[in-house]
């Protein structure tokens, strides 16, 4: 590969034809800062939290009617049950008369819930769609990436009601306002924004021995929910999100870490603990009564500050630890240079992490001049986002329907913000290259090139995505082609195309 083909592909998300390519790319990755717009005109009418929360807040409220309605029910459905034990000569009831009994009208509350669960089931997919159109159409291509690499590293998961909503708003509001800032703000953002302390559980967190608990602890054994202190969030900070695995931290910390962070909360959308006057719903709130008092010790350090206070304390240790450094840095290089990530790289970038105090251009700038990211040999397999970004890119699309972007991602095994984990989704080519994962490709593409394949010259093409060309074994695959949409297949599912 030619420097100017590393830039378009390992850093950016593909060439679009017609495009000049850049003179110079190194200085055509860095200028990309000032290009990049956190909110462009295709995400001007993206979802918001505040639209998501108004979403659950109406579910939620719809849902505690149609329990109330099941509850009153109840007690006329019983009356009308024959005794358990009463004799019968009834013959079982057939096909038919089972179909009659269970034929029962939704009540208007229980088709509201339908239609609102639903429309929150839109905010998610409608965020999908904007995501790609923004990927398809932006004039800083190597931002938009860590926009995405950003977005995986502090992932939530959409496969629930209380977080698909969300999940699009928080990529729009806590990443990409931050991509080009410091490492410190965007963590803040992520860790009080609705989705992270929905899909970790901090929302319900209660400190053992808060205002809430006392109180709770007073009330008949029968009055009392279940409720206690919750660690995932604070487990997930330490070893996912800042100091990495492995790192020096005990379970004490990550205990006393969770107590720190009791009363960072959701408004409006708990079980009652995070109601206040005046708090817009799904906004952050920090629930004094939820707060564990008195002060924590975590790696070695006191923190005897009172309320909100004290887990921020943390979070600024956290955010300039030598170890966040370093994990940030080796994730930064594996996601762009290659699976094994070179020592040298790792440490240039940790190096400007530090020294910058995590000012995050600096830290990409780092990253630019490692020279280990400007080998010639493609060293990463795409994604099957970045895979399926780069085929539309290179099709000239600037634009693609929402249900098919969902439909494609899911075809390919990498539905759009749903990695099931808060690991989010792996970033080596083991876990994409498999057989069936390629089989996958090979039909995607063949779909598309069916499509485009008579409009566009395989070699062309070839030639404006690679500039200086492809190699040689790419460009002979698309000569020998027995037509144009098969050659353009070829090119798609080619190792040029696949690897960066």
């Amino acid at each position: 590969m030619s420097d100017t083909v590393v830039a378009l592909n390992r850093f950016g998300l593909g060439a679009r034809p017609g495009e000049a390519p850049p003179a110079d790319p190194r200085k055509w990755l860095v200028a990309q800062f000032d290009r990049y717009q956190p909110r462009p005109a295709v995400l001007a009418d993206a979802p918001t939290g505040a639209q998501a929360a108004q979403q659950i807040q109406q579910y939620q409220a719809i849902r505690q009617d149609v329990r109330q309605e099941r509850r009153a029910q109840a007690p006329a459905a019983a009356m009308m049950a024959e005794p358990a034990m009463a004799p019968t000569d009834r013959r079982p009831a057939g096909p038919r008369q089972v179909a009659q009994a269970d034929d029962t009208l939704p009540s208007e509350a229980e088709r509201m819930r339908v239609a609102l669960r639903r429309q929150g089931q839109s905010l998610y997919t409608r965020s999908i769609g904007l995501r790609m159109n923004a990927a398809l159409t932006t004039p800083a291509p190597f931002v938009e990436r860590l926009v995405h690499f950003w977005a995986n590293h502090f992932a939530v998961s959409a496969d629930g009601l209380r977080v698909a909503p969300f999940a699009g708003p928080f990529e729009f509001e806590a990443i990409r306002p931050h991509v080009l800032g410091s490492f410190r703000d965007m963590l803040f953002a992520v860790e009080r924004h609705p989705a992270m302390l929905l899909f970790l559980d901090q929302a319900q967190s209660v400190g053992p021995n808060s205002a809430f608990a006392t109180v709770a602890a007073q009330r008949p054994a029968a009055a009392q929910r279940k409720f206690g202190l919750n660690e995932n969030l604070a487990r997930e900070i330490m070893e996912l999100h800042t100091l990495g695995a492995r790192t020096g931290y005990t379970q004490a910390d990550v205990t006393e870490f969770a107590r720190a962070m009791t009363g960072w909360t959701v408004a409006g959308l708990g079980r009652g603990v995070g109601r206040a006057p005046g708090a817009a719903p799904g906004s952050f709130l920090f629930a004094e009564r939820l707060h564990e008092p008195g002060t924590r010790t975590i790696l070695g350090r006191s923190y005897a500050q009172a309320g909100v206070a004290q887990a921020s304390a943390v979070l600024d240790m956290l955010a300039a630890h030598p170890a966040t450094a370093r994990h940030i840095a080796t994730k930064l290089v594996r996601h762009f240079v290659a699976d094994d990530p070179p020592p040298a790289a790792v440490a240039r970038v940790e190096a400007a992490f530090l020294q910058s105090d995590g000012d995050l251009p600096t830290v990409y700038r780092a990253l630019i001049a490692a020279p280990e990211a400007w080998v010639p040999q493609a060293a990463k397999f795409k994604t099957p986002w970045d895979w399926s970004v780069s085929t539309l890119r290179g099709l000239g699309l600037s634009e693609f329907g929402t249900p098919q972007t969902v439909g494609l991602l899911q075809q390919l095994g990498q539905p759009v913000w749903r990695p099931g984990s808060p690991a989010g989704w792996d970033d080596v080519a083991a876990s994409w290259a498999g057989p069936d994962a390629v089989l996958r490709r090979v039909e995607a593409a063949e779909r598309f090139a069916n499509r485009a394949g008579q409009i566009i010259d395989p070699r062309e093409r070839a030639a404006e995505l690679f500039p200086g060309g492809a190699s040689p074994a790419t460009t002979q695959a698309i000569a020998r082609a027995e037509s144009p949409p098969q050659g353009l297949a070829l090119l798609l599912v080619s190792p040029d195309f696949m690897r960066r």
